[in-house]
């Protein structure tokens, strides 16, 4: 049994890493599960306080990821509107590239990274904002997206780690 706990602990750390990078998938969570699962072994391999604390930190960069875009779209100047645009840029940059069969390597990344400052340009533009303004905002935009995946990509990563270790 501890087999099975092994293989569904392994693709949900990987599912974790990718949800680090892809929008919609809440990576930190399902990492932490993946951590989780490795504890239904026979040999339980952490202690309760290491996992509490890697549970309070994935719900906290799991926050930070939806406060962060939209605090650094306003803090570059942006309004409403650029935030939402950038929200919708990001929708349109998941679904997007992949529709037009552009789904593997950097150009399927592409999409993800300037779906958002797309988004954002063209909220602030739509809104009437001058275009100096815009790609202020449209910066701001990225910088929060960029912060926030980083986030997500390292805890993650050290929740591997972590995963890696408790097989041994």
């Amino acid at each position: 049994m501890d087999f099975i706990w092994i293989i569904v602990g392994i693709l949900l750390i990987l599912v974790g890493i990718a949800g680090a990078i892809v929008p919609g998938i809440p990576g930190p969570i399902v990492s932490f599960f993946g951590l989780l699962v490795l504890q239904l072994r026979t040999n339980p391999a952490f202690s309760e306080s290491l996992l509490f604390i890697l549970g309070f930190i994935a719900i906290v960069v799991t926050i930070l990821d939806y406060v962060v875009p939209i605090w650094g779209t306003k803090k570059f100047g942006g309004t409403k509107m650029g935030v939402r645009g950038s929200t919708i840029g990001l929708i349109v940059g998941i679904i997007g590239l992949p529709i037009l069969g552009i789904v593997i390597g950097p150009l399927g990344i592409i999409g993800i990274i300037l779906g958002p400052f797309v988004g954002a340009f063209i909220g602030e533009s739509m809104a009437g904002t001058d275009s100096t303004k815009a790609w202020r905002s449209a910066i701001g935009s990225f910088i929060g997206f960029m912060a926030g995946t980083f986030m997500k990509l390292v805890y993650s990563l050290v929740v591997a780690y972590y995963f890696v270790i408790g097989l041994m």
